[in-house]
């Protein structure tokens, strides 16, 4: 019953009698166009579908008059392009749009080659403004940070709104048809800053035409567009008087050449974006380090044309003038320049002495979640064939590895079973501890729009009530650090009520027996007892999942940074092995992965117990072959330091020098004051990143790095996506990528690093790596990914487990049996309140590279949510200033009062490098991998003011009220008296 559906693969239509190939189901747009077939089009778009608007793509078949965009490839479909009446209804469709739309191309930003309306009034050979044009009776809307909207541009396609309400899902834009002039709303206002738009820019993107504009774009796109309107007013009319006489054709021609001249001006190069998981991917556009646009495309593999705040605009960091241009080394108190030759010769020096004073083991490393695949492997191969010690570490050990533990431990690879696609076809997801939405919004927007319209059901477990839960078919609020319990109950009903997939476990997992006498403690009403959670809604949970044919469990750092983050984790994989949810299309396990490339840190090898791909330290055999690959002598033996235990190491006298790279320890560490005070200690500290952050407070020498626009080189997803960045501009003064700092450091030290490109690291992990055989930069040429394992051919596995081999010796799975186990973070009388935390969708983490430009806008100051129960016992409102006390620490913040948290419970952002919550978390950490129990804080909260200003900015999009529509209301359009169904004449065309 597992088996994939079959279909043909090829039909034959009729194309004006011609018979062309086609596959059965493809749109006939895409289908003409690949056999170079102009079928005209502009509100019709490859991932939003057809929305039947513009009434250029009429075509002639058997039934009459259809418009082409909602036509799909059959056998047996005939169409006609060339009769006279398709002909003539589609010119009569363009020429409405005209009638909306101002041509006044050589002074608009959007004259770039791909202004779709532009490009089609051009191709269809229009001759003139058949209809004249009218401004609309609406100001143009200037208010948003970063995009605006001209409705004397708008052609109402509706594309603007078709991506908000049902790509992205936000359910913003829609648009007034009923209005004598009807134009696009947010909230249904006009208004576009004091709204729910979240920023994520789809709108702009999916636009096409300059309806929809980046303000970057602004006056900085052509020679001509940065003129004043005082001047572009008047040449635009004069031009207006010319065309009734020379027609569109010399104007046009026109345009053509500023278009050519502005494409050989503005680079367009593809890069990846830097923030979370995700994995975007897109082109900038830029002129010299001024970048006018982000510019995503249907081609990339993970978002498509999706993107969010931060992917979209949250790139002023890149010329931020806090950049670090130049070496710095410490004297007495104060740093001061230096050349990059005594810097690093002065690195060399001082890690060799240590080495050699103090032992191997006394030195530690620190990879970049940032960084790229390539300066991941050459940081730990650094540490281990230079230095010849296992302490080195990632972030990944902050957020990644307990889930990564739990799929270790029941079906053998550390990573997402499957694809974004699985995601998209589930029949029901999972979510436990995940704020989707918000840290991985293209996939919560993939998510969003299977449930909205493809019946996909969800079900969300967290403690805090965030966009997800709101749009649950089922939300757990769990009391905290009791995941575990529900899991193991709903996993022993599914078992005690037939639900449990027998012939999938009897056949491809071990140990069922022992593992289903672990969870006899288990009851559903155990679970109610501990958790709070309703025995009702427990067993609905049970039975929404016991009834799904394909179920995908999706987890993030609300498991993992808890005290037994590994054993819940560990939990929703033993739940979807019961089910037989591995293997399938639409099934399998998703943690979902924090950074950039915080996958790719740990897959090239920076962690402190494995070599890249995953192969054991402790493994003489693996050891042997990596001592062989890179010439040494000597590897260690045994798993070195983590990030967590070099704290302290440091404190015990074991470890006296560390090497951070792009890594904001001071701030992001647990028991942010203790990590500080052993910095302090350290004989030699040594900090590479782009910024000058708190913990380069602590170096003694500050190597400037380059972000991922300056450099090359390949990153991971979540979904173990491998896909290239290519070098957008020059590294910043002096700044230099981090794999030649790595590179040039390595030589010094007397190795033989000659590394000219990444390519050629990718090139030594493809050839010592079985995970990464078949890599290359070949392969991943331009928009082009790969998933690992990767074979030596090249052939990749975007799905794990689809033979349902898994990776173990024997090919089978196994069930891991967990005990629950409370925090030892204990709520009392004194510390009566339990503090939750977590990013926002505004901002990355502590606000390093976000804080640095316009984003701020939107939201700059942290804050703590408080629930107005709580709010009304304890005296407080919005504005209020509070003070919060841990066993470790305290900060002091403004309140939000909100029913997103409940009860006792508060919730922090990160985005601050003051006031930082890690003030207040402690050393207690996940018992299996060390990572730090984030989650589990017990605070008191005194009262400081009782009045003060709201820390949520009013035009932030919380304040905003979507309005869901199911699509963008066409037919409004034709059921009004004033429209008239080409090819007949409009009588009123600008309205339309």
């Amino acid at each position: 019953m597992h088996d994939e559906a079959q279909t043909d693969t090829r039909c034959t239509i009729h194309v004006d009698g011609q018979a062309i190939q086609a596959t059965p189901g493809e749109p006939l747009i895409a289908c003409l166009e690949r056999h170079h077939i102009d079928l005209p089009h502009l509100c019709y778009h490859p991932q939003l579908g057809p929305l039947e608007t513009c009434d250029t793509c009429w075509v002639a078949t058997g039934a009459g008059l259809t418009r082409g965009c909602t036509l799909r490839a059959e056998e047996g479909l005939s169409i006609e392009l060339s009769p006279r009446e398709a002909d003539a209804a589609r010119h009569e469709g363009i020429d409405r749009v005209i009638a909306r739309h101002e041509l006044y191309c050589s002074v608009c930003e959007n004259n770039n080659g791909n202004c779709e309306v532009h490009n089609t009034v051009r191709d269809m050979q229009v001759p003139n403004q058949r209809y004249p044009y009218e401004p609309k009776p609406y100001a143009k809307d200037t208010s948003h940070p970063f995009y605006t909207y001209d409705p004397d541009q708008c052609i109402l396609c509706g594309r603007c709104v078709e991506a908000c309400q049902n790509l992205e899902v936000n359910e913003t834009l829609t648009i007034d048809w009923e209005r004598e002039h009807p134009r696009v709303l947010w909230d249904g206002g006009e208004v576009a800053d004091e709204s729910s738009c979240v920023s994520c820019g789809q709108c702009v993107t999916a636009c096409p035409c300059n309806a929809l504009m980046e303000n970057s774009m602004h006056g900085e796109a052509g020679p001509l567009t940065a003129m004043s309107w005082d001047v572009k007013r008047p040449l635009t009319d004069a031009v207006k008087r010319l065309e009734p006489v020379t027609g569109f054709g010399p104007i046009f021609a026109m345009s053509e050449v500023d278009a050519t001249q502005r494409h050989a001006d503005i680079q367009r190069t593809k890069t990846v974006c830097t923030y979370c998981g995700v994995g975007c991917s897109f082109e900038m556009w830029t002129r010299g380090r001024e970048i006018l646009k982000v510019q995503p495309t249907e081609h990339g593999p993970a978002n498509g044309i999706k993107t969010c705040i931060k992917g979209k605009f949250g790139w002023d960091f890149v010329n931020s003038d806090k950049r670090l241009t130049q070496p710095l080394i410490r004297e007495d108190e104060h740093f001061r320049e230096a050349s990059w030759d005594e810097a690093l010769d002065l690195v060399a020096r001082r890690l060799g002495e240590i080495s050699e004073n103090h032992g191997r083991d006394s030195l530690a490393f620190v990879a970049s979640s940032k960084c790229t695949n390539e300066e991941s492997y050459l940081t730990q191969k650094l540490a281990r064939a230079v230095f010849g010690t296992n302490n080195v570490d990632n972030c990944s050990r902050y957020c990644q590895n307990p889930a990564t533990t739990g799929l270790f431990r029941t079906v053998g690879y550390g990573g997402d079973s499957g694809s974004i696609s699985d995601l998209e076809m589930a029949d029901l997801i999972l979510m436990v501890g995940t704020n989707t939405a918000e840290n991985h919004p293209v996939i919560a927007s993939s998510l969003k729009r299977a449930q909205k319209h493809h019946g996909q059901q969800h079900i969300v477990a967290d403690v805090r009530r965030h966009e997800m839960a709101e749009r649950a078919d089922l939300f757990l609020q769990p009391r905290n650090s009791t995941d575990l319990v529900w899991l193991c109950a709903v996993t022993r009903y599914l078992i005690d009520h037939g639900y449990a997939d027998r012939e999938f476990i009897d056949a491809h997992v071990h140990g069922f027996e022992e593992y289903r006498r672990s969870l006899e403690p288990f009851t559903v009403g155990y679970a109610a007892e501990i958790t709070h959670l309703s025995e009702e809604s427990i067993i609905e949970a049970a039975e929404r999942i016991g009834r799904a044919e394909r179920v995908c469990g999706l987890w993030a750092m609300g498991v993992t940074q808890h005290t037994y983050g590994s054993d819940t984790s560990t939990a929703i994989s033993n739940l979807l092995l019961v089910t037989g949810n591995y293997g399938r299309p639409g099934t399998g396990g998703y943690p979902m992965r924090g950074h950039n490339n915080v996958q790719g840190a740990s897959d090239f090898g920076s962690l402190c117990n494995i070599f890249p791909g995953y192969q054991s330290v402790e493994d003489a055999e693996a050891r042997e072959h990596w001592r062989q690959g890179w010439g040494v002598d000597w590897l260690p033996e045994k798993a070195g330091f983590n990030n967590h235990s070099m704290i302290d190491a440091v404190s015990e006298g074991k470890l006296k020098a560390m090497y951070i790279i792009g890594e904001e320890s001071a701030l992001v560490d647990a028991n942010a004051n203790h990590v500080r005070e052993n910095f302090g200690r350290l004989e030699f500290m040594v900090v590479q990143d782009i910024f000058f952050s708190r913990t380069a407070e602590y170096a003694d020498v500050v190597l400037p790095a380059a972000p991922s626009v300056e450099k090359e080189g390949t990153f991971v997803n979540t979904e173990r996506r491998i896909q290239r960045l290519y070098q957008v501009m020059e590294p910043l003064g002096n700044a230099r990528p981090d794999w030649a700092i790595l590179a040039d450091l390595g030589r010094r030290l007397g190795h033989p690093w000659h590394y000219a490109h990444p390519a050629e690291i990718m090139d030594e992990v493809a050839r010592l790596s079985p995970l990464f055989a078949g890599v290359s930069y070949a392969r991943l040429e331009g928009w082009q990914s790969l998933q690992w394992p990767v074979a030596a051919d090249g052939t990749d596995t975007p799905r794990l487990y689809a033979d349902l081999d898994f990776h173990f010796d024997d090919g089978m799975a196994r069930f891991h049996p967990v005990e629950w186990h409370d925090s030892p973070e204990r709520i009392d009388a004194e510390y009566d309140l339990h503090l939750n935390n977590g990013r926002v969708l505004e901002h990355f983490h502590e606000g390093n590279l976000t804080g640095a430009g316009r984003i701020n806008d939107k939201l700059a100051e942290v804050f703590v949510e408080v629930s107005p129960d709580l709010a009304r016992a304890r005296g407080v409102e919005t504005g209020s200033l509070v003070r919060l006390t841990s066993r470790r620490g305290e900060i002091e913040l403004r309140v939000l009062v909100t029913d997103r948290v409940v009860g006792h419970g508060l919730y922090v952002p990160l985005h601050t490098r003051e006031g930082n919550v890690n003030r207040l978390t402690g050393d207690h950490a996940d018992v299996a991998v060390d990572t730090p129990a984030y989650k589990e804080i017990a605070v008191k909260m005194d009262v400081l003011q009782t009045e003060g200003p709201s820390p949520l900015p009013r035009n932030n999009h919380r304040n905003g009220k979507r309005i869901p529509i199911q699509d963008i209301g066409v037919d409004r359009k034709w059921a009004r008296s004033d429209y008239q169904r080409p090819p007949h004449a409009s009588p009123d065309p600008e309205r339309f």
